[in-house]
């Protein structure tokens, strides 16, 4: 036999009502309360109260090349700063990366760890051989993306002359510790 079809959402509507009302009851019972009551009244105690973060704006950035910088981290690359900074008050930085051609290795290759607590690169174009720990040597190529995690030592060994990655990091302000190779 063939179930008759609900004419209108109204007509539904009690079916829907009838499932919440039974949901409802099922969410009052009594160890349940007992329960919320003891983690709210512990958490109201331990946890100190959040600042309001400022408002973040929205950032546009086009390129051009004259936004291109050698005023980064490092003396081999050009930087193109994406305003991500400035918009979110110092939550996050992103930028283009253009490492600059030939790789010299005795420059290049030295280890080192960022105090972040999120890191994630994308090759843009041309590619890149890192060493991460854990991780080892590990090419990357045009659509290629990775996440460093928090403090992992790691370091460039290579990259193609025209090579451009997409960085992003939070904090924006961070501090970058090299090691002895």
């Amino acid at each position: 036999m063939a179930k008759k079809k609900v004419a209108s959402r109204a007509a539904a509507q009690p079916a829907v009502k009838k499932k919440w009302s039974g949901h409802k009851t099922a969410a009052k019972s009594s160890p349940r309360k007992t329960i919320k009551k003891a983690r709210g009244v512990a958490a109201a105690k331990s946890k100190p109260a959040r600042k309001a973060r400022p408002k973040q704006r929205i950032a546009i950035s086009h390129h051009r090349e004259e936004d291109f910088k050698a005023d980064g981290l490092r003396a081999y690359a050009h930087y193109r700063d994406l305003g991500i900074a400035d918009a979110t008050h110092g939550l996050a930085q992103a930028h283009v990366i253009r490492l600059q051609g030939p790789c010299n290795p005795a420059e290049v290759s030295k280890l080192h760890y960022h105090d972040v607590e999120f890191q994630m690169v994308y090759v843009l174009k041309g590619w890149v051989k890192t060493y991460m720990e854990g991780q080892g040597e590990t090419l990357m190529k045009e659509g290629s993306a990775w996440t460093q995690p928090p403090r992992i030592k790691h370091l460039i060994m290579d990259y193609s002359d025209d090579v451009e990655l997409l960085e992003v990091i939070l904090p924006a302000e961070f501090k970058t510790v090299e090691l002895a190779s």
